[in-house]
């Protein structure tokens, strides 16, 4: 009966070397025996070469990361700046009625957006006869009650949309719901599913652009999310 013998695998070396870390200490000759092929040519290169260029690749994928961190952190600057100055216009403003042609006009300009509109139900009796509060449908407050987080995306034929100056040009849009608190959303029971708790809404803001990916589905909506919080804290002195 002869005995078969189990050809070793390329496993077997390396837990070897893995679980004999003194191996090379050992053996130190064959570290300098030992060659690669260059991942920059074919040429052979010895083993510290090859671990020289490793370190260099990580180091450069190291310096891309923080580069881009620091264009991030740069770039939240900037965005972060904007915000706190049209936070000042809505503070520094004098007479409510203003509000919502100041929120309109501060984002244009300090943001950079197109065409923006808005309009605002609930109001006091006083300004019911504003165009801010005028040509709301039942279907639009039901719409801005229904949506969770502001909606980026395609203009998908919004009757919102057409309270904007050119609505033609809209190819792709956000709406910020605007609502009289900060907290309307209960959990209904089921995990990741909530429901408003009661009718909150008092407005919907309207964002657009020509160009078709300045608001899509899978930009973060963060920044829109503190418009719409601090845009419904200055509008409820319209109650």
């Amino acid at each position: 009966m002869s005995n078969s013998i189990t050809p070793i695998t390329e496993d077997d070396i390396a837990n070897f070397l893995v679980n004999t870390p003194d191996f090379f200490e050992r053996h130190a000759q064959l570290l300098s025996s030992v060659r690669f092929v260059s991942p920059h040519g074919q040429r052979a290169v010895s083993l510290q070469e090859r671990q020289a260029d490793m370190l260099r690749e990580k180091i450069r994928a190291l310096e891309h990361r923080m580069m881009e961190m620091i264009r991030n952190g740069s770039d939240n600057a900037v965005l972060a700046d904007r915000l706190h100055r049209w936070s000042q216009s809505l503070l520094m403003a004098q007479h409510p009625a203003e509000l919502p042609s100041i929120i309109v006009d501060e984002i244009q300009h300090h943001f950079m957006v197109p065409q923006v509109a808005i309009r605002v139900w609930r109001v006091g009796e006083s300004f019911q006869i504003e165009p801010f509060a005028q040509g709301v449908s039942d279907e639009v407050k039901a719409f801005a009650q229904g949506l969770r987080a502001p909606y980026c995306g395609a203009n998908a034929e919004f009757e919102a949309v057409d309270w904007l100056a050119h609505p033609h040009e809209a190819q792709s849009v956000a709406l910020l719901p605007l609502r009289s608190n900060q907290s309307p959303w209960v959990t209904d029971g089921t995990e990741g599913v909530a429901e408003p708790s009661s009718d909150t809404s008092l407005g919907l803001l309207v964002l657009a652009s020509p160009d078709p990916q300045r608001f899509h589905s899978s930009m973060g909506t963060d920044l829109l999310g503190r418009i719409a919080e601090l845009a419904s804290a200055a509008l409820s002195r319209l109650r």
